[in-house]
């Protein structure tokens, strides 16, 4: 909103999709910035380190883990899971089997060809539970809870980064990555 009371003149478009097709949009100029999670180099494009948010699990209010403050992954390991097969569902995907695999357990995760939204509206009748970013836990649900997720160093965090190409001349990007370095008190070089 900030960006838009800013420069009001600049029309902005926002598009959501795979990470594969966002990076090719990125390559033939269709796309000027894609903010995805994770800060995995791609070659040929630039990529900054943005913002972190806090990973939580969402679950049936039902669930023995509902009345928990605070999950923590060693808790998910007999966990069944439904996943988004979109992004970013394959890298909480990852986050998941690397953290609950660290207790000795292997985690049941049915990734599902339907929307973060579809998922989170049938889990509260569902047995199965979800990790979802903090963006997510703005919508509720009915019977679905969101309790945020904890590690051994406490809360669980995953990062977003920037992708674009230095090559783009665009005066638009430029702005808007000078407005985020302000804004986040970054330091790349834009």
């Amino acid at each position: 909103m900030s960006w838009h009371e800013t420069y009001p003149e600049v029309e902005v478009e926002v598009i959501e999709g795979e990470r594969g097709a966002l990076l090719a949009g990125l390559n033939t100029g269709e796309i000027d910035i894609a903010i995805l999670m994770g800060a995995t180099g791609h070659e040929g494009f630039r990529c900054e380190p943005l913002w972190s948010e806090r990973l939580h699990v969402a679950l049936p209010a039902s669930h023995e883990l509902a009345g928990r403050e605070v999950v923590h992954w060693t808790d998910l390991r007999s966990e069944r899971f439904m996943l988004q097969a979109a992004d970013p569902g394959p890298e909480i995907r990852d986050i998941l089997l690397g953290r609950v695999s660290l207790s000795g357990a292997t985690p049941h995760i049915r990734m599902n060809q339907s929307s973060r939204e579809t998922i989170l509206s049938v889990l509260g009748s569902n047995s199965m539970i979800s990790i979802v970013c903090e963006c997510a836990t703005g919508v509720s649900y009915p019977e679905l809870v969101y309790r945020p997720m904890h590690g051994e160093q406490g809360p669980a965090l995953t990062a977003y980064s920037a992708y674009w190409r230095d090559s783009n001349v665009n005066p638009a990007l430029r702005r808007l990555l000078r407005f985020i370095k302000t804004r986040y008190a970054l330091t790349f070089d834009v």
